[in-house]
């Protein structure tokens, strides 16, 4: 395998991505792009606002052109959101281009992660059609099984920090020759 792919985290919100993203790219010495904030610097708005003025289409559109876009970059770590998968295109662009690294946790720390950091647009619609948020997680989950499969490596991080899940990948990557 090839040292000068990228590394790209997939897996569902509230699964350590960014954190995990940012501590592994500061070892490796790499870029860290998160793309979720990509597409709110290239849009000019929040991932909410663009939910809410445009849609989920629209995001999911400017979610494909992102990973288009950072799939022609080398070395860099990037971090995608969690519905990044569900498209077959962006799911088969990444892992042509990059090292993949499923990040998964059981749903309760999904929900205590959810539940701190600000809104989630996609589990926020679906928490309030289901009118509970646990269920809605197990729902999504459920939606987007299997999408997260097929990675080169995959990491519980349920009882782990963003230090342990970044030691973790660290090993497996140094074992890979990467």
């Amino acid at each position: 395998m090839a040292s000068n792919k990228n590394i790209v985290l997939i897996g569902f919100m509230g699964t350590g991505k960014s954190s995990t993203g940012r501590m592994l790219a500061s070892r490796l010495g790499r870029p860290f792009v998160d793309m979720d904030e990509y597409i709110e610097k290239h849009q000019g708005m929040k991932i909410k606002d663009i939910f809410a003025l445009h849609g989920e289409e629209y995001f999911r559109r400017c979610e494909s052109e992102a990973v288009a876009e950072l799939c022609e970059r080398k070395n860099i770590v990037i971090a995608t959101g969690g519905g990044t998968m569900k498209n077959e295109s962006n799911a088969a662009l990444l892992r042509k281009s990059s090292f993949v690294v499923a990040l998964t946790a059981d749903i309760d720390n999904i929900l205590l992660r959810t539940s701190k950091r600000g809104e989630r647009p996609v589990l926020d619609a679906a928490g309030n059609s289901c009118g509970d948020r646990r269920e809605a997680i197990a729902a999504l989950l459920e939606s987007r099984k299997g999408i997260y499969d097929g990675a080169d490596f995959t990491v519980d991080t349920s009882d782990l920090s963003p230090l342990q899940v970044t030691d973790g990948i660290c090993r497996f990557l140094k074992g890979m020759g990467i």
